[in-house]
């Protein structure tokens, strides 16, 4: 990636509280003109969206891209359920893992790298509440250890 521009339009943060996350694939996305240039704007959001693999394809659902203003009458529903592009073989082993028990898949990010417009999918399974809540104090721990840390160093 480091002749490639890499540039990061959305993030889903949500998706990292709730779920696992045990495997990421990076999936083109079909898109039309006008969508690109608002990605570009970096108007997207995928707090909402989900992904489904119907009849050997994978969409994307909820995933909003805002109306480009220059667009008028080639804009898209923001909406719209738009196709992802994968690899038949790869499609064929996310078939085999969500047909285990628990996993789904979610977009986590959506981003640039050069001018292709490409989303980063997880393998995911679903926290309990409880892992939701060891995750809380984990990261409280965390925090505390690093304010003693702070005020040790500075006094």
């Amino acid at each position: 990636m480091s002749k490639d521009s890499y540039k990061l339009v959305a993030n889903n943060k949500k998706a990292y509280h709730d779920y696992f996350i045990e495997e990421t694939y990076e999936a083109g996305i079909a898109l039309s003109g006008t969508e690109v240039k608002s990605l570009r704007m970096g108007r997207c959001s995928i707090k909402e969206s989900f992904i489904k693999i119907e009849k050997g394809e994978v969409y994307i659902y909820g995933m909003h891209v805002s109306p480009y203003e220059k667009g008028n009458i080639f804009n898209k529903d923001p909406l719209r359920v738009r196709k992802l592009l994968l690899h038949r073989r790869q499609i064929s082993k996310l078939v085999g893992q969500i047909a285990e028990k628990g996993y789904t898949l979610v977009p986590l990010k959506v981003y640039f790298i050069g001018s292709l417009a490409k989303v980063e999918i997880g393998l995911a399974k679903g926290k309990k509440l409880y892992d939701k809540r060891q995750d809380i104090a984990k990261k409280d721990q965390r925090r505390e250890a690093e304010k003693d840390f702070k005020i040790r160093n500075l006094g």
